[in-house]
């Protein structure tokens, strides 16, 4: 059962608790193309239409087929990825994200990694576990839903700055429709920014992310956004384990002595609907 709303309290109090945002029609708008891939050139697509299918019906498959609400039912209080990563994160949200902004945190969990002392209008979160959900200190609103049972979001179409997502799109089973709602939902000139590393769950990661490398995953998340009409041209940041150096832990130096790095690598893809502000 989703919380009550507490009474209000400063916005970066860890105590504040966030509130569930209520279900309310979506507003009708340029819907992406549902169908099979239009034999149409891709210029014809409207503004925030699919272009075209990045992925095959193989692709999309999973191991486990169970519903992805089902396998999320137990809240997991853990960042599954590492300081570092985190700290890159941070960081990067810092430089690209302003203060007074409207954000989407999409795929959400107990924490958003967003800079602590920049404050937001508004930050509404999505995920598949309303416990976890609650617990996120940086959530105003938050809502429950499964984006591989349906796409559509409930949100208002032109209301957000930025829209994240954070170690979570190898999950998306339809991204081309996700990412034609993340269009939707943004502000003329707002972000998208994807993140992600070399961790997933096996099980439930789709099987083009799966059987990928580093460099094609990168590249499918650049198509993600190249298949919907009115995205920038994605930009992609990497950082990646140094191989020199000392090891920052015992643990560090036994993983280097396998050949594993001993720090999570770092991917960012992001895009703008329809300009970059200057």
């Amino acid at each position: 059962m989703l919380c009550t709303p507490p009474p209000p309290q400063p916005p970066l109090q860890s105590s504040r608790r966030p509130r569930p945002l209520p279900l309310r029609a979506a507003p009708r708008c340029s819907k992406p193309n549902d169908a099979e891939p239009s034999p149409s050139p891709p210029s014809t697509a409207a503004a925030g239409g699919v272009r075209r299918q990045v992925l095959s019906p193989e692709g999309r498959a999973k191991l486990d087929p169970r519903p992805d609400r089902d396998f999320y039912a137990l809240p997991r209080l853990v960042t599954h990825v590492d300081d570092g990563f985190i700290a890159t994160l941070t960081g990067l949200y810092r430089e690209r994200l302003r203060a007074g902004w409207d954000v989407l945190d999409l795929m959400s969990s107990w924490v958003s990694h967003l800079p602590p002392e920049v404050r937001f209008r508004r930050v509404v979160g999505h995920g598949l576990n309303a416990q976890e959900l609650a617990r996120n200190p940086r959530l105003d609103l938050f809502f429950v839903k499964d984006l591989n049972k349906e796409q559509r979001l409930e949100l208002e179409s032109g209301t957000f700055d930025a829209v994240l997502c954070t170690v979570s799109v190898q999950y998306l089973q339809s991204p081309e429709k996700v990412f034609a709602e993340i269009f939707r939902v943004l502000k003329p000139g707002g972000v998208c920014i994807v993140s992600f590393s070399n961790r997933m769950f096996y099980e439930k990661a789709i099987s083009a992310w799966r059987d990928g490398t580093a460099y094609s995953r990168v590249q499918l998340v650049t198509q993600y956004f190249q298949c919907v009409e009115g995205f920038t041209q994605p930009e992609v940041i990497r950082k990646l384990p140094s191989a020199g150096g000392s090891p920052s832990s015992p643990l560090d130096a036994v993983m280097r002595l396998f050949g594993v790095a001993g720090s999570d690598p770092f991917y960012a893809v992001i895009s703008y609907r329809n300009f970059k502000p200057m």
